[in-house]
């Protein structure tokens, strides 16, 4: 099925905040991680930022004596002292992240649920309740990941985006293009921040700051699902039983203007602040891709460990999905799979891996801190790889290849 024909479309930025309307331009980027080995540019192919923007909470952060870098574009906080201390303050009680360089993006229009039915290769049909959150990849085309997002459910004119902020200028682009011949007004939100709290005492750390009229409400709210709240001092908070960390926990999106005060009352009920470079491990052990290292253009769905992710059943002519129908015909040449390390070592991102079926590579790798060795993702060939080796500075040293996740719940998966 063809787009319908084009119609007017009405692209709005929002109001002013403290955070700069203008955001990271870079297209490879990475969602969250920890600056390797190499320099700048080996994070940043085409080269550093030209610009380093500020979250609302910056001045928090360097008051807080936080190890700052510029991460795609953003002055972030890569950790606070311990950056295994804050990984195992989210496995162990509750952590917080300032994610406010994430792009928050609002849709408006009647035709809103067609547009994402044909944007998003995940369906939307599946969202049916206010406040019910879904995880797609947007792809172009050729089946390629353009990005990895999250959309929330609020009215059938109503829906949310939430999308990864080094790829903002590419994801705007795209979704408005593609929004035209919808109707469907695309408006971005600078004017909010967002803090992730997560943990096994995330929940009760958030729900005790709450106004006690919406306490068990929020309490109730299932995973991947979100709800209004007022937090303290009355702020509104629209609150997300989501994240990026294996852990259970909220992701909290407020206005700039009470960021600071949110953060400052987490801190005050316990809750550990945390950066970037811990929440790329937990994320990691936790089996969740990175964008921009796990998957771009160049990969499907498919390649990427993300075919659960690929909504094929109902005849939605979404786009790309004749590629991915094309590629599952033919056979997925490539498979992600997980990697683990027993002997001293680290796994990263770049080192060659080599199997029966040829060679492959690792894409997230880094020292596990809840399993105490390596751990990796990699693409390699389709096919019984035989005995793994990864190539380690000259050394070709065993690994094991499993599935992942390689932590559940705090502790490690059978297998790991």
């Amino acid at each position: 099925m063809r787009p319908p024909s084009r119609g007017k479309v009405t692209i709005a930025r929002g109001p002013p905040g403290a955070r700069p309307p203008a955001h990271a331009r870079r297209h490879a980027a990475l969602r969250l991680g920890l600056p390797r080995s190499g320099g700048d540019n080996a994070r940043f192919p085409q080269g550093p930022p030209a610009m380093t923007e500020k979250t609302v909470l910056n001045a928090t952060h360097r008051a807080l004596g936080a190890r700052m870098v510029d991460f795609g574009g953003w002055d972030m906080p890569i950790n606070y002292g311990s950056q295994i201390e804050e990984h195992h303050a989210v496995r162990r009680d509750a952590g917080m992240f300032d994610v406010s360089h994430m792009t928050v993006v609002d849709l408006h229009g009647p035709r809103t649920r067609e547009f994402l039915r044909h944007l998003l290769a995940n369906s939307v049909d599946k969202l049916k309740a206010a406040g019910k959150a879904l995880y797609s990849c947007m792809l172009d085309e050729q089946g390629g990941v353009i990005d990895d997002l999250i959309v929330y459910f609020f009215d059938e004119a109503h829906f949310r985006l939430v999308v990864n902020a080094a790829t903002r200028a590419k994801d705007l682009a795209w979704i408005e293009r593609q929004a035209a011949p919808f109707g469907v007004e695309v408006k971005e939100r600078p004017d909010f921040a967002m803090i992730a709290v997560q943990g096994p005492n995330a929940r009760a750390r958030v729900i005790g700051l709450l106004h006690e009229a919406d306490r068990p409400r929020i309490e109730k709210l299932g995973r991947f699902a979100a709800a209004a709240a007022q937090g303290p001092h009355g702020m509104p908070l629209f609150v997300a039983r989501t994240g990026y960390t294996g852990e259970d926990g909220f992701e909290i999106v407020v206005p700039n203007e009470h960021a600071v005060a949110l953060w400052e009352a987490l801190a005050a009920a316990g809750v550990a602040p945390c950066g970037l470079g811990a929440r790329d491990t937990l994320r990691l052990e936790a089996g969740m891709n990175l964008y921009g290292q796990d998957m771009d253009e160049s990969v499907s769905p498919w390649e990427a460990g993300l075919g659960w992710t690929i909504a094929l059943d109902e005849g939605r002519d979404f786009i790309g999905r004749r590629a991915l129908e094309a590629q599952r015909a033919a056979g997925v040449p490539r498979v992600m799979v997980g990697l683990v390390l027993d002997e001293k070592g680290v796994l990263r991102h770049g080192q060659k891996v080599l199997t029966a079926n040829g060679e492959g590579e690792v894409l997230s790798g880094s020292f596990a801190p809840t399993l105490g060795k390596a751990v990796a993702f990699a693409r390699i060939p389709a096919g019984e790889p035989g005995q793994v080796r990864v190539d380690i500075r000259g050394r070709e040293v065993p690994v094991r290849v499993v599935k992942y996740p390689f932590v559940r719940d705090g502790k490690p998966c059978e297998g790991i």
